[in-house]
């Protein structure tokens, strides 16, 4: 489990594919400590586990499901990534509860940064009704407040909104990667786990559904 609060930015060193999948190399920031084999690590939002002991050099393995489903699928070397360790019992919950489980991918529409940094962003269609306005999401392993929810498709039970943006504020951009999106680009996304339960709960089991 994590909290969304990136710890530092590291930088993919190796990128292989393997009869697993893929393995990623990422050279942590300096700062971090090392963790063990087994950890836990958020590597921009997806839960990835330390494969190799860690050092200058941090290995994970990634399945084919999680190459395909996320935007570690697309990294190159040199590309920058947000790292979190898990949640330790006892610590600080700043964020809000992240599971490192991506839902899918949501593509950058526009990135404003007069007055104040703004992206707006398309969430897949299945994920919308979990996009919730002054709500929680995780975008690239970042925890972030929505700020704004298309409303257009409130006339229309039908019809989804088609975007939500996000307000950065100067120390999100100073401590994650988030500084250097630009439109067209896929980030990871993970919906807030409550509304997704609801979600799922009003869709396969409330009376309705049935």
């Amino acid at each position: 489990m994590f909290t969304g609060l990136v710890r530092g930015v590291g930088v993919v060193r190796g990128v292989a594919e393997t009869e697993a999948g893929g393995r990623l190399e990422i050279e942590p920031p300096p700062r971090l400590a090392s963790p063990s084999v087994g950890d836990s690590i958020a590597i921009d939002g997806c839960c990835l586990t330390l494969a190799e002991p860690a050092g200058e050099r941090w290995a994970f393995d990634a399945v084919p499901q999680t190459l395909g489903v996320t935007s570690l699928g697309r990294v190159e070397e040199g590309d920058r990534v947000n790292i979190e360790p898990s949640l330790k019992a006892g610590d600080e919950l700043g964020g809000h509860i992240v599971q490192g489980h991506v839902d899918g991918l949501a593509e950058v529409i526009s990135v404003k940064n007069r007055g104040e940094w703004r992206v707006r962003f398309r969430p897949p269609a299945e994920l919308a009704p979990m996009i919730v306005p002054k709500g929680s999401v995780c975008l690239a392993g970042v925890s972030l407040t929505i700020a704004e929810v298309d409303a257009s498709p409130s006339s229309s039970p039908s019809s989804r909104p088609e975007w939500f943006e996000v307000v950065l504020i100067p120390t999100t951009l100073a401590e994650t990667n988030l500084e250097a999106l630009v439109p067209g680009q896929a980030v990871n996304i993970e919906t807030d786990v409550f509304a997704r339960t609801i979600v799922h709960y009003l869709r396969h089991f409330s009376a309705d559904a049935r």
